[in-house]
């Protein structure tokens, strides 16, 4: 039963794992086709940034797996602590785990735009698309989203 458990919850941590792309060339299913407002303007200062990972989905798995481990240990009371014990410290570690696996590097880009007044947005770094002080972009907004791209 233990291990059924264990094999079922392999394919959630997985998709947890996997995190939507924060680049500028990136869209979501639901964001393709959707009208943007494309305002043109130049790059001024580009910051690199950390951009936070999620800990929800290893906190819940970390958690699990720990209490799994510590159910194996001891018997009456003695595997009731040791089922909580292991439970809490998977449930840290699995909260460092998830936040560390899901982090990404990001760019804060500050644009001078054309019509007047200064955006500043983080989105994740691509190599695909390297950005440079002074160049001319395109800052893309809509879907809830504002990107930069060239």
């Amino acid at each position: 039963m233990k291990t059924l458990f264990i094999i079922a919850t392999i394919p959630f941590f997985f998709a947890s794992c996997a995190q939507d792309s924060l680049t500028g060339d990136s869209y979501s299913r639901s964001g393709a086709g959707q009208a943007q407002t494309v305002r043109m303007g130049t790059i001024t200062s580009i910051r690199y940034v950390k951009i936070e990972g999620n800990a929800a989905a290893g906190t819940l798995i970390g958690a699990a797996a720990g209490g799994l481990l510590g159910n194996q240990i001891g018997s009456g009371s003695g595997r009731t602590a040791a089922t909580v014990g292991g439970a809490l410290a998977g449930g840290v570690g699995g909260s460092y785990a998830g936040k560390a696996v899901t982090s990404r590097q990001g760019l804060e880009i500050q644009v001078n735009l054309d019509e007047g007044g200064t955006v500043s947005i983080v989105q994740q770094e691509n190599p695909r698309e390297p950005f440079a002080e002074g160049e001319r972009v395109r800052v893309l907004s809509g879907g809830g989203r504002d990107r930069v791209t060239h």
